[in-house]
């Protein structure tokens, strides 16, 4: 969907992809039809934006086969749907049993990262519409923390810049821009808006910079328009922004209040679990580490705890847990809300559909459409009341 800034900006809204399994090309179109455009039908958009995710199987036959680009291009067409944004976090395996830290390989100093986000953008400079100012493309904040060295360090960054001259390079050729911000997030060598801001301070910013995830600015309670702030000030573009929200719950030494947490420690995906709001977050890097801290002894036993889980938009957990949504409004507000807008790409990201608890998983595929329609009308209906309209364009 499309929507207009009161300065004459047009906010793209899409929805990410990732959510749907899918490693080869054939799988890609099948989610479009089934899927996206159901989705778009029942928001009743003339266009839908889609964050496609791609994994890097299908970027190279997209990359080597020009029928295997014509085909996703026209489906895309056919469906009423359009791409200025991909998701180029995981790398292939996202619906795999067990992901967890895998999701971080290859990282940024391994030369498979560069070239596979460097074939990503010259995919997206093809799939853009001719109206659409930019592309963007999420990539992850370097590396897991704990493996992470001053030697990979230095190959990231070289490798950063090689990313940011390839970009110019297609800017030079094609005439589209695309710009690539990584995604800071709890755990990770770039887990905050500070690290981001720290480590990044010397990339080009005409070309890279952050993507902004609402969850993760609240699982790691940052302030959103402090955030905003320190990225001004470091100079580093908001290149597009994740609209999601993180589980939190308010009394988590309450035995109840632990049952309800164990029902969302699973095994496919990652949930790192902070404690705190007075003073640096406790912290664990994943919710049944955190589980295993007994009741009562936590050395800050008031604070609430948050955790990377992106439930929807829409519909927070039942009671005695809650999301973060009034973070996500405040994240909302401080892009969107001032003179000119901090971005003009925003993604609604709930990839954990599949594995929330029984009873609140969707069963089958409508349900799981009707759901992420009701994300995107949530998201939409926020932005118009912080002062954008939707457009028919």
């Amino acid at each position: 969907m499309r929507l207009r800034h009161p300065d004459g900006t047009t906010v793209h809204l899409a929805y990410c992809t990732n959510v749907h399994p899918a490693e080869d090309l054939d799988g890609i179109l099948r989610q479009l039809a089934t899927y996206a455009a159901p989705v778009r039908e029942r928001l009743g958009a003339p266009v839908l934006g889609v964050g496609l995710w791609l994994p890097y199987q299908v970027v190279g036959e997209l990359t080597h086969d020009a029928a295997a680009l014509d085909r996703l291009r026209d489906a895309l067409s056919a469906h009423g749907l359009e791409v200025v944004t991909l998701n180029g976090f995981p790398y292939g395996g996202f619906h795999q049993q067990v992901v967890k830290r895998a999701v971080y390989i290859p990282d940024w100093s391994h030369p498979a990262r560069l070239a596979y986000t460097l074939d990503l953008a010259h995919i997206l400079a093809a799939l853009l519409p001719d109206d659409a100012a930019r592309g963007s493309i999420s990539t992850l904040p370097l590396g897991w923390r704990t493996s992470w060295t001053p030697a990979r360090h230095d190959r990231a960054l070289r490798a950063l810049d090689t990313l940011a001259a390839g970009l110019a390079d297609l800017r030079h050729r094609t005439g589209r821009t695309v710009r690539v911000g990584l995604e800071p997030e709890p755990g990770c060598e770039v887990g905050t808006v500070r690290d981001a801001c720290a480590r990044l301070n010397d990339v080009d910013a005409t070309h890279i910079g952050v993507c902004l995830d609402a969850c993760h600015l609240a699982t790691d309670f940052e302030d959103p328009g402090e955030a905003a702030r320190h990225l001004a000030a470091a100079g580093l573009p908001v290149v597009k922004a994740q609209l999601s929200c993180a589980l939190q719950a308010d009394a988590p030494n309450d035995p109840a209040v632990r049952r309800a947490l164990t029902r969302f420690a699973e095994p496919r995906y990652l949930h790192q679990t902070r404690a705190g709001t007075d003073g640096p977050p406790r912290q664990w890097d994943d919710l049944d580490q955190a589980l295993r801290t007994p009741v009562g002894t936590d050395a800050q036993p008031r604070q609430p705890w948050r955790v990377h889980f992106h439930v929807p938009l829409h519909a927070p957990p039942e009671p005695p847990l809650t999301s973060t949504r009034p973070v996500l409004d405040d994240t909302i507000r401080t892009l969107l809300a001032g003179p000119h807008p901090r971005t003009d790409h925003l993604e609604v990201e709930t990839y954990c559909w599949s594995v929330l608890p029984g009873g609140h998983r969707p069963p089958d595929t409508t349900t799981l459409v009707t759901g992420i329609a009701a994300e995107l009308a949530w998201a939409r209906d926020h932005l118009i009341d912080a002062g954008l309209k939707e457009t028919l364009a």
